[in-house]
């Protein structure tokens, strides 16, 4: 039998085509697999990059040397105030209030501290329990009393300004309490704090002699200078705010440099005090601040009075810092004068009529207040026709001030949270703890000081009730590794 060629030739290219395809399919199949295995290892590589970078700057907060930082900027902030005012009015500051949403370096700072601390290892939370936090049922009740206030206030958006800004202080506070928990954390918050102080009061001697524009090379910042009566002299307020604000801030952080001398400290810290004391003195001068005077007078005396009577310290050394300060001061002294007994063209006696305006204000309101940082669009109502010439402005005096805008509430709150940081304050220097203990007693000396000044001034919400609110929160750390137990940790 022949068959046909043909056919046969036929069959076997096709026998041959089939193998040949399949061939070509499985090595197409090879590839695609090949090529999904690559995507899928893309796809991981990717989603790990991913990962890797949302939750690389939470593990670099984890570093204590980024912590350090980030707690360094919230200290260096509180002269320096780097930051922005969002919805700012000038009509509203020029009358006393906040004029705007204050958002600053510590704001940000604040974030990253916060996220730092929350996102601890799991580790960290399994340890034995820990003491309860530290919360100051005083200042919470401050805080609630001010978010009440909210709710009567005319202006809403500047009540809640103020909110706003008294609960970044608070976060401060919080943090500070319940998160330094070693003798080494204090000695840095204190060395920043003086370093600041130093810059701020060094930079005030120099706008003094020299001026300057409203703000530094274009900084987030601003410099604060008053002409005096008449031209006879400029007061300066640096970059921490008006001048009486930057003699409180003075008169808070000079009582801590001066104890300083007396807690045994390194030879660097000693002449890190001498420094502010000389620097800070001198500025002190040229705020011209009169209820700053009277603020680091009594401070000074607290301190000189405690050291000789309970440390049997020789006066000697009291003395001799005194006779310091005196040869410092006369060169200042007929302008020192001038300020202090001089006529002062009716300054003082203009903030009578804003004393009983505010108490009028008061009697009408005396339980919720008329809403935080309300002061001055309620005061409009009030306006005799002494102030068509007179002197208009908040009332300056900081207890009638919380008082008028956050009800009797909002004063006691207040008043509970200031005792309670002074009695603070003498418990730790009765633990006679050395460095701590000195600590202390400057920092109880200056709130003391402080306590006395706010019944002279507005100090709205800002960096001197910050400096304050810190100063208050250091020292339960302090008390607590003064008495060995450890801190409070989420």
């Amino acid at each position: 039998m022949r068959f046909p060629k043909t056919n046969m030739c036929a069959g076997s290219t096709v026998g041959e085509l089939s193998r040949g395809e399949r061939t070509v399919v499985s090595a197409l199949h090879g590839n695609s697999d090949a090529a999904q295995d690559s995507l899928e290892r893309l796809r991981r590589s990717m989603t790990s990059a991913f990962v890797v970078a949302l939750f690389s700057p939470l593990t670099a907060l984890r570093s204590s040397l980024v912590q350090r930082i980030l707690l360094g900027v919230v200290l260096l902030d509180l002269p320096f105030q780097f930051g922005t005012h969002l919805f700012y009015s000038e009509q509203d500051a020029a009358f006393g209030a906040l004029g705007g949403l204050s958002i600053s370096a510590t704001t940000i700072a604040l974030a990253g501290l916060y996220l730092a601390w929350l996102f601890l290892p799991l580790a960290n939370r399994n340890r034995k329990a820990n003491p309860p936090f530290h919360f100051n049922l005083a200042l919470v009740f401050f805080l609630a009393f001010t978010a009440v206030s909210v709710s009567v206030a005319s202006d809403v958006s500047l009540a809640l300004y103020e909110l706003f800004l008294a609960a970044q202080l608070y976060l401060v506070y919080f943090y500070v309490a319940n998160n330094l928990r070693r003798r080494e954390d204090i000695r840095f918050v204190v060395s920043l704090l003086l370093i600041g102080c130093l810059i701020e009061s060094a930079a005030m001697i120099a706008l003094e002699f020299t001026g300057t524009p409203s703000t530094i090379w274009g900084l987030p910042t601003h410099i604060h200078l008053q002409t005096g009566i008449h031209d006879a002299f400029v007061r300066v307020g640096g970059t921490v705010g008006s001048p009486n604000e930057a003699s409180a801030y003075l008169s808070l952080l000079l009582p801590l440099a001066a104890c300083l001398l007396f807690a045994g400290v390194k030879s660097s810290g000693k002449w890190l005090s001498c420094l502010v004391i000389g620097f800070g003195g001198v500025a002190m001068i040229f705020t011209y601040s009169r209820g700053g005077w009277i603020a680091l007078a009594l401070a000074a005396i607290l301190v000189s009075f405690v050291l000789v009577r309970t440390r049997g310290i020789s006066s000697k050394a009291p003395i001799a810092l005194l006779a310091f300060l005196i040869v410092v001061y006369l060169p200042f002294y007929s302008a020192i004068s001038a300020r202090a007994f001089g006529d002062d063209q009716g300054s003082a006696e203009s903030r009578i009529p804003l004393t009983m305006l505010a108490f009028r204000m008061i009697a009408d309101h005396p339980v919720l207040g008329v809403g935080a940082n309300n002061f001055s669009v309620v005061m409009q109502h009030y306006l005799t026709s002494y102030f068509r010439t007179g002197f208009l402005y908040v009332v300056h005096n900081k207890y009638l001030l919380i008082w008028t805008e956050t009800g009797m509430g909002g004063l006691f709150a207040y008043l509970a949270f200031l005792f309670a940081a002074v009695r603070m304050g003498w418990k730790c220097w009765k633990q006679n703890d050395g460095y701590l203990s000195m600590l202390a007693l400057g920092i109880t000396a200056a709130i003391i000081g402080q306590i006395v000044h706010m019944n002279f001034d507005v100090f709205r919400i800002g960096p001197v009730p910050e400096l304050l609110w810190l100063l208050a929160a250091l020292l339960v750390p302090m008390h607590r590794i003064g008495a060995g137990v450890p801190a409070g940790r989420p």
